[in-house]
């Protein structure tokens, strides 16, 4: 089986550092803070979507963008974590045979930067995220370029933590499995057709291992 993981709330707890630099941002443009509870929605969607709800206008997304990621590149990367048993669960799935890759809106150079300082990359066959023109942003527009990249004729699954992933996959028609301990809401996942929901990477690897069987 291909799967296909999601990178921030999936893989690693990136949202202090996304959440610090999506502040530094809105401070540039005087914008009231919400709190960091609100601001959590910043976390897996392009952030090219999430400023304006935030009350940057439209024709300044492309600044607060630079602004985010002068902050990022340099400091807010590096504000993250491996979720617990994540290596674990790669580590099983690789060695029983799977195919693995990321699919995940973040710039692809800093998601292979990140999985490289966190010594996970070499876990997987594809990391694949957004372009510099933003021309590839959207999940669903990463699903599509994995899916050219993929064996034909095999199963594939996505893997992720927010209706964003449920909703990309659902545009190619994969099933999605959600998961517990990200950034999404359980329920918006199952309603939007996840498949399941996997509490822990102990329960997803059991949730893999019993589709592949």
């Amino acid at each position: 089986m291909n799967i296909l993981f999601d990178l921030d709330g999936t893989l690693t707890d990136s949202g202090v550092g996304i959440i610090n630099c999506a502040i530094f941002a809105l401070k540039h443009f005087d914008l009231p803070i919400p709190s960091r509870e609100a601001l959590r929605v910043f976390v897996g969607p392009p952030l090219r979507d999430t400023f304006p709800k935030f009350g940057v206008p439209l024709d300044r997304v492309d600044e607060a963008i630079a602004l985010y990621r002068k902050r990022y590149t340099t400091v807010g990367k590096f504000e993250n974590f491996p979720y617990p048993g994540i290596r674990e669960l790669l580590e099983t799935l690789k060695g029983h045979g799977h195919g693995l890759y990321v699919a995940t809106s973040k710039p692809e150079h800093m998601a292979v930067e990140i999985l490289e300082h966190f010594g996970l990359a070499n876990y997987f066959d594809i990391i694949c995220g957004a372009t510099p023109d933003d021309s590839r942003s959207k999940k669903e527009d990463v699903i599509a370029y994995l899916l050219r990249s993929l064996p034909e004729g095999q199963e594939v699954r996505m893997i992720g933590d927010t209706i964003f992933d449920i909703n990309g996959a659902a545009a190619h028609k994969l099933p999605a499995i959600g998961v517990a301990w990200g950034y999404g809401d359980c329920k918006e996942m199952m309603n939007a057709g996840a498949i399941d929901i996997a509490n822990s990477p102990e329960e997803l690897l059991n949730m893999i291992e019993k589709e592949a069987s």
